[in-house]
């Protein structure tokens, strides 16, 4: 068996398990709320800031006989440069202050989960990052463009403000084959394990980042509109105990 199916198969309850979110069924069943999305849109600002950050620590701490792996990891930094941009666009598009964003801190989930990406790469096995990447584009597959479509209609919210979804999604279609291509050259049992191990990691902690949402309270919330923001379209605090 190639290697990125087995990545694909032994990870697939924790990948279930995030997909179970309340607020991941809630927005591809329409309900949804302007402060969840924003509060998605700030967690999604404050880890995929890391991402090109990330890709160059890998880089550098790759042993010499994966040197094979720097122009994928080049083609993987250009391309992901300016997403966070994105997203502030987003922000702003939506009603919200993506300053406040920018210079804000992250929910503690997300805090956590970046922290931990950088901890594999610095004290780990640096392949394991390829688990948060499996993670992320996997899910943005599955879900962006479905999940921008069930968030924009019933919030009645402009095009402008799903950039980042719409265009990262198409994005990591391509990515996603790629992605395939290179995991099946990993061969090494240990740095195979290390994937799946920071893969089922990332789940959990992807998920924890979901479950710290504000969850729309009522369908008068999905229909509300940017005006359901709060004035700094930051929204409270997400609480960080739902899980």
């Amino acid at each position: 068996m190639h290697f990125h199916q087995t990545l694909v198969e032994q990870t697939t309850p924790a990948r279930q398990q995030l997909l179970d979110t309340p607020i991941i069924r809630g927005a591809l069943g329409g309900q949804v709320s302007v402060p969840s999305y924003l509060a998605f849109l700030r967690e999604a600002y404050h880890h995929v800031r890391h991402t090109v950050p990330l890709l160059k620590a890998m880089k550098a701490a790759l042993p010499d006989h994966h040197r094979w792996l720097d122009a994928a990891l080049d083609e993987y930094i250009e391309e992901e440069a300016g997403h966070d941009e994105w997203i502030l666009s987003d922000i702003a598009a939506c009603g919200g202050d993506a300053e406040a964003v920018r210079h804000g801190p992250p929910g503690v989930a997300t805090e956590v989960m970046v922290a931990y990406a950088y901890d594999t790469i610095r004290r780990g096995n640096p392949l394991g990052f390829f688990g948060m990447v499996h993670v992320l584009e996997g899910t943005s597959v599955s879900l962006a463009l479905l999940a921008a479509d069930a968030i924009q209609k019933p919030l009645g919210l402009p095009d402008a403000g799903f950039s980042y979804l719409r265009s990262h999604g198409t994005l990591d279609q391509e990515h996603t084959a790629h992605f395939e291509l290179l995991m099946d050259r990993i061969d090494a049992p240990v740095d195979q394990q290390a994937i799946v191990h920071a893969a089922n990691v990332f789940y959990a902690l992807y998920r924890n980042v979901f479950l710290s949402l504000p969850l729309p309270q009522s369908s008068t919330d999905a229909g509300a509109g940017a005006g359901a923001a709060t004035p700094s379209g930051t929204t409270a605090r997400p609480t960080e105990a739902i899980a």
